[in-house]
C-alpha cells in the first residue's frame, strides 16, 4: 500500500526551543518544499542526505535561515521522499513555515501518520511501529531496553518463528484431509498433539511474559502497607528523598493513596502510600483503607511495614492472614519492613531467625539501612529469569495471546472428541489470523487506526 498525498508537521515538542524540526513526506514533498525558497534550483540540485543551509521566503519577506535535509526514497524513515528542516525555535516561525507548506500543496499529518507510512511502506512491521511509541514513552532504563529490542525485531522474529510452526501443523492437517478421502491415515494424531503441546507451552510462556513486561514499561507497582502510625509515609519520603507525604505522630493521617515514581537500577517503580490499616469509625478514614486495599490488588511488591520496637510475629501473622482474605495478597511478592530499629538497643532474635519473608531491618525516620529494600526488590526482579527479547508489554498483543489460548483449548478439544479434521482447521487458520493481527501482516483500517492514534504529531 501507498499513500500518494504529502503531508507535512512540526516534529519537535511545543513550546520555546532554541531550534525546531519541520518535516515533510510524500511524492511531492520535494517539489512543495522547493517553493519555500529564492534559490530553489539549487535545493533540487541537492543530493540525498545532505545538510545545507537556505533561506525561507514569503515573497520577498525573509522568515527564518534554516538548515535543510533531503533524503531520496526508499532509504528514508517512510520509504518516501522526505524533506527535513531545522529552523529557529519560534512558535512564529515555525507556524509560518507550516503555513506556506499548506499553501504550497501539503496537508497537515495526522497522529502516527508519518509512523503509519514506514509501516505500510515496508518499513517496519506492526510491533516495531508500536515501538517507536513506546521508545518516545520510555521514563527507565529499563522500559528503554525494552522498546529497543523490539523496535529492532525481536518480538517479530518470535512470533514470526510461533506463526511458521502453526502453518506447519495446518499442513498437516491439510494433508490428513486430503488424504482421508483415500481411507489412508497420513498422520498420527498423537504426533500432531505433541506439537500442538510444544505450541501451547511456547503461546503461555508469551503471554505469561506479560505480568512482568508491562509493568517494566510502565512501572513496578509497589504498595506501602502496615498499621497507622509505623512509617509508611517516612518511607515514602525517604526513598523518594522528598517531602512527597505528610508526616505526623497523628495515626490516620493518610487517607488517601499518594503515588510517585523512583528509579531504581534503571528499573521503575511506582511506589503507593496507603492508609494505615485499622478497625475505625471514621468515614473518611474507612475509604482510606478500602484504597489501600485496592492498591494491594494492584500491586506487584507490598512491603509490609511494622513497627519493630512493639510488634510480635504472631501479630504479624495473624494481619497477615486478615489480609489474605480481603485481597489477593497471597499472590504477591511481600517484604516485611521493620521500622524503627533505631528505638532498640539489638534486634530480636526471633526476628532475625524468621526466614519465612525477605525482611529488612530500617529506620525510615534515621535513613538506616534503606538500601536494604532497594536491592531486596531489584532481587525480586532479577528472580524472574526473563529475557528482554521474551517479555510480552503491549496490551493489543496481550489481547490477541489470550484469543490464541483460547483456539489452542478449542483445538485440544477437538483432538479429545476425535472431531474431523476440517473442523480443527478451522481454529488453526484462526490462529494464524491473529498472530497476523500482531504483525500487521494482516491488518485493517480500524487496528492501524488504533494502534497509530497514540503517537504524537510528527512521527
Amino acid at each position: 500500500m501507498k499513500t500518494f498525498d504529502t503531508i507535512c508537521s512540526i516534529s519537535t515538542p511545543q513550546g520555546i526551543g532554541a531550534l525546531a524540526i519541520l518535516r515533510v513526506s510524500g511524492e511531492e514533498a520535494f517539489e512543495i518544499t522547493s517553493k519555500l525558497f529564492n534559490d530553489f534550483n539549487d535545493f533540487k540540485a541537492q543530493p540525498s542526505h545532505f545538510v545545507k543551509r537556505f533561506d525561507i521566503y514569503e515573497n520577498e519577506a525573509l522568515i527564518d535561515q534554516a538548515m535543510v535535509v533531503k533524503f531520496f526514497a526508499p532509504k528514508t524513515y517512510t520509504g518516501e521522499d522526505v524533506v527535513e528542516i531545522t529552523c529557529h525555535g519560534s512558535h512564529y516561525i515555525q507556524q509560518k513555515i507550516i503555513a506556506l507548506l499548506l499553501e504550497n500543496g501539503a496537508r497537515l499529518a495526522k497522529a502516527g501518520e508519518f509512523s503509519m507510512r514506514a509501516f505500510l511502506n515496508g518499513k517496519l512491521d506492526l510491533p516495531q511501529a508500536e515501538a517507536v511509541a513506546d521508545l518516545i514513552e520510555s521514563q527507565s532504563e529499563t522500559a528503554h531496553k525494552l522498546a529497543i529490542n523490539q523496535l529492532r525485531g525481536g518480538f517479530s522474529e518470535r512470533i514470526n518463528t510461533l506463526r511458521d510452526q502453526f502453518i506447519e501443523l495446518a499442513a498437516l492437517m491439510e494433508l490428513e484431509l486430503d488424504f482421508s478421502e483415500e481411507d489412508v491415515e497420513f498422520a498420527d494424531r498423537t504426533q500432531l498433539h505433541k506439537l500442538l503441546c510444544i505450541l501451547k507451552e511456547e503461546v503461555f510462556q508469551i503471554t505469561e511474559s506479560f505480568k512482568l513486561g508491562n509493568v517494566l514499561k510502565t512501572g513496578i507497582p509497589v504498595a506501602i502497607i502496615g498499621k497507622p502510625n509505623v512509617g509508611k509515609s517516612t518511607l515514602l519520603n525517604t526513598l523518594l528523598k522528598d517531602d512527597r507525604a505528610i508526616v505526623s505522630h497523628i495515626p490516620g493521617t493518610t487517607r488517601d493513596t499518594i503515588e510517585d515514581n523512583f528509579t531504581i537500577n534503571g528499573i521503575n517503580f511506582r511506589f503507593i502510600d496507603t492508609a494505615g490499616i485499622r478497625l475505625t469509625d471514621n468515614e473518611i478514614e474507612t475509604f482510606g483503607i478500602e484504597r489501600t486495599f485496592k492498591a494491594i490488588d494492584k500491586a506487584d511488591v507490598i512491603l509490609y511495614m511494622i513497627d519493630i520496637s512493639e510488634t510480635s510475629l504472631e501479630e504479624i501473622e495473624k494481619e497477615l492472614l486478615f489480609l489474605e482474605n480481603e485481597t489477593n495478597f497471597f499472590h504477591k511478592k511481600l517484604i516485611i519492613v521493620a521500622n524503627k530499629i533505631d528505638q532498640l538497643n539489638e534486634l530480636p532474635k526471633h526476628f532475625t531467625d524468621w526466614d519465612d519473608y525477605d525482611i529488612a531491618f530500617i529506620s525510615a525516620k534515621r535513613n538506616v539501612n534503606i538500601d536494604d529494600i532497594r536491592e531486596l526488590l531489584i532481587k525480586h526482579i532479577e528472580q524472574q529469569k526473563i529475557t528482554d527479547t521474551a517479555l510480552l508489554t503491549n496490551v493489543r498483543h496481550y489481547d490477541i495471546m489470550l484469543k490464541i489460548e483460547d483456539e489452542i483449548n478449542k483445538i485440544e478439544s477437538g483432538f479429545a472428541q476425535r472431531l474431523s479434521t476440517d473442523l480443527i482447521v478451522i481454529h488453526i487458520n484462526l490462529i494464524l489470523r491473529y498472530l497476523g493481527e500482531i504483525t500487521g501482516s494482516i491488518t485493517d483500517e480500524e487496528i492501524l487506526e488504533t494502534v497509530f492514534s497514540r503517537f504524537c504529531i510528527g512521527k
